[in-house]
């Protein structure tokens, strides 16, 4: 059973008295442990497709299971549990609370899990030793690197031991030197069994995943691996 499967998906914006499709009928299969990068120029749909499988938007027809679960039928509830359980977002903007310690930004999702503070603390220092950044986890963000804040970011999407890290355009504000041990990071949360889905327009970040499927015009134009 794949992890993700989308069937058909569309997802249509009514703009006034016009219709844009967004998404014209993808369908695409993700398997546990793969490292896969979706890619496509701006407006190509290749954004939708990541806010439908991070479950951050609902497709307007279409079918998607994650799990083996038919998330394109759940109600805002369960949508939220699997955003918060079963996915880890990394975002380009890195999204950390200023006035938090690295560790206490880390934590942060397992506050919203209703997890104990010893519990947390614990998980939280695990998250950030993946990211080898134990020795900063007392710093605060505008103490750290960008690359250092991108590994919290990873570290605080990972912390939720997530079904998949969805990574949106993760080294588009580090300089190429960071970005290259930023994706180093990745590949070896890859390489120790995360399933990793990056969104991306650079061909030289696509080049580390194993598997690059290309978005146009809403809908899959190609779907390449890498030989191994």
């Amino acid at each position: 059973m794949a992890l993700i499967e989308t069937v058909d998906l569309w997802k249509t914006y009514v703009m006034g008295d016009e219709e844009i499709h967004a998404l014209r009928g993808v369908s695409v299969q993700i398997e546990r442990g793969e490292y896969v990068a979706i890619m496509g120029p701006s407006g190509s749909g290749k954004s939708t497709l990541m806010n439908l499988i991070g479950c951050l938007d609902t497709p307007s027809k279409g079918s998607y299971l994650l799990n083996g679960k038919q998330v394109s039928q759940m109600n805002d509830n369960e949508l939220a549990r699997i955003r918060n359980q079963e996915i880890g977002f990394v975002f380009q903007t890195f999204n950390l609370l200023p006035r938090a310690t690295a560790l206490r930004n880390v934590e942060l999702p397992l506050v919203y899990a209703g997890v104990s503070a010893k519990d947390r603390e614990l998980r939280a220092k695990d998250a950030l030793e993946k990211v080898e950044l134990t020795q900063r986890m007392n710093h605060r963000p505008n103490e750290l690197s960008g690359g250092q804040r991108q590994r919290v970011a990873i570290a605080r999407a990972l912390v939720n031991n997530p079904s998949i890290l969805l990574a949106d355009e993760p080294t588009g504000n580090l300089d190429s030197k960071t970005g290259i041990e930023i994706m180093s990071v990745f590949e070896r949360l890859q390489a120790a069994g995360n399933t990793i889905v990056l969104v991306t327009h650079e061909a030289d970040v696509a080049a580390y995943a194993h598997r690059a499927i290309h978005i146009r015009d809403g809908k899959v134009e190609n779907d390449v691996r890498r030989a191994a």
